[in-house]
């Protein structure tokens, strides 16, 4: 419009994207720069990432059976962590413990010490018979085992014991428990970083996974390793590998009626069946290579049926 005379024209501003646009760009140059954003952040991730696979390489090793696994749990912290769990469960079932030198307690330390002296292992060895209906046996790192009587009726005989506690000891000789607590660790060392540069919720995330991850059983490829360990261990103490099929046989048929918790941790029935059927020949291998007695004759003395009074004639 035409300025008026004495009247200073004044234009009217228009408002329109080129000023919205650079007060939007103001508003981004004050946000504060995401830290995994920085150059310095991914610097620090690939030194971190390459001494973490260096770290990792160096603590690889072969399980008895050459299977590769990453331990860096020494011995010694092991059993540290199984003498606090033994602690623990002594406490929890001292009310139930079967009393040192009753015929259950000499029957099943008797199959245990004859397993134990054919691995060569030196740890102190502790075996308690837990007075329950609970059909299930665990060993802690260190070498406690503990048996619930729950399960010697399945059992059956010795040969079917010693397929328990042989599985058992064979977790032990592999050292399955440091296994786990090396894949906690591990896991808490990632939750850890992911909680440095990501978000610090995820730091309690990973507690409760790596705490979740001790709590659950064995791998299948543990499980399946003590099975394999535990039927040559039991064969070279001239126990009838060919029993071991029994005994899980019968598992199978109590696991109909009521599951038993020793099988809450381990594969399925039929496949660890098939599996020892397909060990047999190197069991037997070792059997005859201990110089054992023809399994007939031993049976007819160490494989009757599993009651109190034929624990009592066998001492």
């Amino acid at each position: 419009m035409a300025a008026q005379p004495g009247i200073p024209c004044r234009g009217i501003r228009l408002y329109g994207y080129g000023d919205n646009h650079n007060r939007y760009n103001r508003y981004r140059r004050q946000q504060p720069q995401q830290i995994w954003q920085t150059r310095g952040f991914w610097y620090t991730a690939g030194v971190a990432g390459t001494g973490g696979a260096v770290y990792y390489q160096m603590h690889l090793e072969d399980s008895p059976t050459g299977r590769r696994r990453f331990i860096n749990v020494s011995p010694a912290q092991e059993e540290q962590t199984g003498h606090q769990a033994y602690r623990e469960v002594l406490s929890q079932y001292r009310w139930q413990l079967e009393p040192r030198g009753t015929p259950t307690d000499r029957y099943v330390r008797r199959v245990a010490e004859r397993i134990i002296a054919v691995t060569g292992m030196n740890e102190d060895w502790e075996v308690h018979v837990i007075r329950s209906s609970e059909k299930n046996a665990f060993v802690l790192p260190g070498g406690k085992i503990f048996v619930f009587s729950g399960i010697l009726p399945v059992a059956a005989n010795e040969d079917g014991l010693a397929t328990i506690l042989a599985h058992e000891i064979a977790h032990q000789y592999a050292r399955h428990s440091a296994e786990k607590l090396s894949q906690a660790s591990l896991l808490q060392i990632v939750y850890v970083i992911a909680s440095l540069f990501v978000d610090p919720n995820v730091l309690q995330l990973g507690q409760a996974m790596s705490s979740l991850l001790l709590e659950l059983p064995n791998s299948r490829q543990c499980e399946q390793e003590a099975d394999q360990l535990g039927l040559y261990f039991m064969s070279m103490a001239c126990y009838d590998p060919k029993q071991a099929v029994g005994l899980w046989q019968r598992m199978k048929a109590a696991e109909q009626v009521s599951p038993p918790q020793f099988l809450n941790t381990h594969p399925s029935t039929d496949s660890r069946i098939d599996s020892i059927r397909s060990w047999l020949p190197q069991a037997e291998t070792k059997r005859e290579a201990a110089n054992c007695p023809n399994p007939d004759i031993t049976r007819a003395f160490f494989g009757q049926p599993w009651t109190r009074t034929a624990a009592v004639s066998k001492d």
